[in-house]
């Protein structure tokens, strides 16, 4: 079978989990009908925040705290959901800091009031709270990296350019050393920020975020030269970057440099560093409460709103996804990534048409990933032609086209009919990725479904298998490899395997089906095609299935092994 392209909606767990909830009492809390206790708001809250609900968890939690007397355990729960909704002032005056609550709440609450502070400008205040051990794990990374801009908030400019340090927190070690940087550099002791950036830059794990922020030091130092060759030795690495190649044309067209980041900007930016952490850590609500304290800070920060689009539509909550990409300004660096992602979330609730339209719109200011999405909607759409146009703009520009542009239009060839040029395109695209799964899997599942190049194509797909055993289309690639191959019983073998992966694939079923009937059993042959026709199949598919039902003639095929072509 082939894959689709490399492109998870998953409950959100609870910030602050404690063992018991608040007994009911025959107390009427006012709200919508139906939901008359606080008990029954509290487990709406509940159910609220673990679907990503946040402002109607907050809503019912905070009903319930009301009509509880401030229960401890409800009061924890307003001040999770007031946070994630993203009213910081309402959660730090909820802030849990009782005997009953939990530690980690506490620890939390704190961070929270730390952040409240900075926005209001009491920097003092912030890092008393920030500075020492009083904020622990898990939010001991994030309270690090905000210290030092709270103390410079505070004017305490001998504790602002002291670099953060976690023992054995590597991250925190890197981008404490960027933060120090860009402290530096606000206290003039620009030898000293210099040697940061540059120690930043040295490493192996040099990144974006280090070579825009040194880029910008020398640039705003008036050294434009260097400048533009820290971007070209950068591009050279990492062509596609959107945000060093709009800083080289900076440069190059002589406009003035950024200024450096003010203090609440510089603290939004320390972060994004622990949320992008979580997010990764699939640590969902922690990503989400640090977005949103950095958006208190900066609510101009367009990188921030990307992400906190990202965290709510992997929460499945397309609404606030949609409110966080349109918070995304026009002809900022992040609108188009923040329009394509905004489509795909019509695209995934079945509004295709919004979606192609947003998507055309992005496509239309210029940038690669929104071209890039439009070709995938579309390809998604089964307009494969217009895709492949798009796609070949693309790999024209593009000076060592990405694999993954070559093979995305191979797909888009091989739907529209155009072999010859597919399996260029899918030759070239496994030249430079020779060890990919997907590719291996969807040139071999080709070549073996026109009877060609058998003997390789089963090598290709055995070895993806072998990276991806738990894949269904995979394994249904090397059941299907059998069956050309006239080896019938382990070609049942093997597709009985890839639909227990994958049960509800139309075409797994189809497959296993014919390998049915090519062994002799016939009734579970004709079930399984009826069964494909249950399962959304595609045209093609359901046609193939129909014609099998209604002819009792079995599937086209081979009834000899077939010869290498």
């Amino acid at each position: 079978m082939r894959s689709s392209l490399l492109l998870a909606a998953a409950p959100l767990v609870l910030l602050c989990g404690c063992a018991t909830a608040p007994a009911p009492t025959a107390t009427v809390a006012r709200g919508e009908p139906g939901i008359t206790s606080p008990y029954g708001r509290f487990l709406a809250g509940e159910a609220a925040l673990n679907e990503g609900r946040s402002a109607d968890a907050s809503k019912y939690f905070e009903q319930a705290r009301a009509a509880t007397d401030g229960d401890a355990l409800v009061s924890e729960r307003a001040f999770t959901a007031a946070l994630l909704a993203g009213d910081i002032d309402k959660a730090a005056a909820l802030a849990p800091n009782g005997d009953q609550d939990a530690e980690v709440a506490k620890r939390l609450g704190k961070l929270v009031i730390a952040v409240k502070d900075m926005a209001d400008g009491k920097g003092k205040d912030a890092y008393a709270l920030l500075a020492g051990d009083q904020i622990a794990f898990p939010h001991k990374a994030a309270a690090a990296l905000l210290a030092p801009w709270a103390a410079a908030q505070a004017g305490d400019v001998e504790n602002s350019i002291v670099r953060p340090e976690v023992r054995g927190d590597r991250i925190v070690d890197y981008f404490g050393q960027l933060g120090q940087a860009l402290l530096f550099e606000r206290a003039k002791r620009y030898g000293e920020a210099e040697t940061d950036y540059k120690a930043a830059m040295g490493g192996v794990a040099r990144t974006e975020t280090a070579t825009i922020a040194y880029g910008a030091f020398l640039e705003r130092r008036g050294r434009r030269a260097e400048a533009q060759a820290i971007y070209d030795a950068s591009l050279a690495q990492e062509p596609s970057s959107v945000a060093v190649k709009a800083a080289r044309a900076r440069v190059v067209a002589g406009k003035a440099p950024p200024p450096a980041p003010t203090i609440r900007q510089g603290a939004a930016l320390a972060l994004l560093t622990p949320a992008a952490i979580m997010t990764s850590a699939k640590q969902t609500q922690f990503a989400l409460a640090y977005l949103r304290l950095a958006l208190k800070l900066d609510p101009e920060r367009d990188e921030a709103w990307v992400m906190l689009g990202d965290v709510m539509s992997a929460a499945s909550d397309n609404t606030s996804a949609r409110q966080a990409y349109a918070m995304v300004k026009p002809g900022s660096l992040e609108f188009s990534t923040a329009q394509a992602k905004l489509a795909w979330t019509y695209q995934n609730a079945g509004d295709k048409e919004t979606a192609l339209k947003l998507a055309r719109t992005a496509a239309a200011t210029g940038g690669d990933e929104g071209r890039l999405t439009l070709a995938d909607l579309l390809r998604a759409d089964e307009k494969f032609a217009e895709s492949a146009e798009i796609l070949t703009t693309l790999i024209h520009d593009s000076k060592t086209p990405d694999w993954r542009l070559l093979y995305a239009r191979g797909v888009a060839y091989q739907r529209t009919g155009h072999w010859p040029e597919a399996e260029a395109d899918l030759k070239a695209a496994l030249a430079a990725q020779p060890d990919e799964p997907e590719l291996l899997n969807y040139l071999g599942y080709s070549w073996i479904d026109r009877g060609e190049h058998l003997k390789e194509a089963m090598a290709m797909v055995e070895k993806a298998v072998g990276s991806d055993p738990r894949s269904g289309a995979m394994v249904d690639s090397l059941g299907w490899a059998y069956y050309r191959l006239g080896d019938y019983p382990k070609a049942t073998e093997k597709l009985e395997e890839a639909v227990e992966l994958d049960a509800g694939d139309p075409e797994i079923n189809n497959h296993l089906g014919d390998a049915y009937w090519k062994v002799g059993r016939r009734d579970e042959a004709v079930f399984q095609w009826r069964r494909v026709l249950t399962l959304q199949p595609d045209d093609k598919i359901k046609a193939d299935a129909e014609r099998k039902i209604a002819s009792n003639a079995g599937p086209d095929g081979p009834t000899q092994k077939l010869a290498e072509h």
